[in-house]
């Protein structure tokens, strides 16, 4: 499992070049696309391609490879194979096959996008690519509102704008965007700014909306908040079942939780 680069060239690992240069076989989502690298790495190396509508003979042409004693590289047009791209089948077909699966560590669009987010939250969910239709996207969204972490999305060009306008309607307009376009590209941009101003940005010029795109919603404070408060609730009736004094047990929870010390006493008050 070989990441590539995002779009500079450079960012490529110095292993992830060693072992293009030296495999026999890499399987490409795009075999067009992923020649030029290989090109420019030096690398002899025979193209198959696995994308999603040949995953499953691609797999098979894999498996023989292997059975013939042959490694084989698996390659994304762009970042990390099977996230968010073709090769999961690929790699669960290895498995079950009883063959050995090497990830590299190497470029991941989300990851790179939410080192430069600046959200504190500590959690976040990575969803991909939302549904193509209005409904299913809005429904997605919908259920995603009440999670108290960072949503992380990826989207493409055409459909950028119908996906912000939906999550300002499903999401709140309050809560921050983060939009990182054309990572590691020469037009990279990452802008923060509220939800509810995130659409008409996007229309101010036309070059924002070209691309490829990862998208951040920060957590919901107030889901976050509720959160804090039930773990610390929890934390604390338990503190109490095992017979624990009770400013202990709220000591303990609040430290545990980071709830409010205060609101955890007066429910311990409360339960008496």
């Amino acid at each position: 499992m070989v990441p590539t680069p995002l779009g500079n060239l450079a960012d490529i690992t110095e292993r992830a070049r060693a072992i293009l240069r030296e495999t026999a076989w890499v399987a490409a989502e795009d075999t067009r696309h992923s020649a030029p690298l290989l090109k420019y790495l030096g690398s002899r190396a025979r193209l198959l391609a696995a994308h999603e509508h040949n995953e499953e003979q691609a797999a098979a042409r894999i498996l023989a490879l292997l059975a013939a004693g042959e490694s084989v590289a698996l390659i994304s047009d762009a970042g990390t194979p099977a996230i968010s791209d073709p090769g999961a089948r690929i790699v669960a077909s290895v498995h079950a096959a009883g063959g050995r699966v090497i990830p590299l560590p190497g470029a991941c669009a989300a990851t790179t996008a939410l080192s430069a987010a600046g959200l504190s939250h500590p959690h976040w969910f990575f969803y991909g690519f939302l549904p193509a239709s209005a409904s299913q996207r809005q429904k997605a969204l919908n259920d995603l509102a009440g999670l108290a972490c960072a949503l992380v999305f990826y989207e493409a060009p055409h459909r950028v704008l119908k996906s912000v306008v939906d999550m300002n309607k499903c999401l709140g307009a309050t809560r921050t965007l983060v939009i990182a376009r054309e990572i590691s590209k020469q037009f990279e941009q990452i802008c923060r700014l509220p939800l509810g101003e995130a659409a008409a940005w996007l229309k101010a010029d036309a070059m924002r909306q070209k691309g490829e795109f990862v998208l951040i919603v920060a957590a919901d404070e107030n889901a976050r908040e509720k959160a804090v408060a039930d773990s610390g609730l929890r934390a604390l009736r338990l503190l109490l079942q095992e017979g624990l004094p009770k400013s202990q047990a709220v000591r303990l929870a609040a430290a545990l939780t980071g709830a409010n010390r205060n609101a955890l006493y007066e429910c311990a008050l409360a339960d008496e």
